[in-house]
């Protein structure tokens, strides 16, 4: 888990509307990843109220079970299995402890398959 605490940094073109702040991709194993993604923009998108878009996924079998992001008029939410709810966003960091966190309990909730 302590591999997330860390997002990749690229480099912001200048000419976009959204600068891309970390783009990672974090192999769990054979069969699990996760997919960080965060981007700057410049201003909050409908239904959220900070500078971030973002999508963090935890994907096993093919199947996405843990999702954060903030689609456009949707505003700030997870996906946890089937279930989806609001989500508060604080700060970047936080985010990100929180997905981890979510890894944490799919994985203990889901260790018999």
């Amino acid at each position: 888990m302590e591999q997330l605490t860390t997002l990749v940094r690229v480099g912001i073109i200048s000419n976009m509307k959204a600068s891309l702040i970390a783009r990672t991709r974090i192999v769990y194993s054979t069969h699990a990843f996760a997919e960080l993604v965060l981007w700057r923009v410049p201003s909050p998108l409908a239904g959220s109220a900070h500078e971030f878009k973002y999508r963090l996924a935890y994907v096993v079998d093919s199947v996405c079970v843990v999702r954060y992001d903030n689609e456009v008029g949707k505003g700030d939410h997870r996906h946890f299995g089937a279930s989806e709810t609001s989500y508060k966003f604080s700060t970047s960091e936080r985010l990100v402890a929180d997905f981890q966190k979510d890894i944490k309990r799919w994985n203990d909730e889901n260790s018999h398959s």
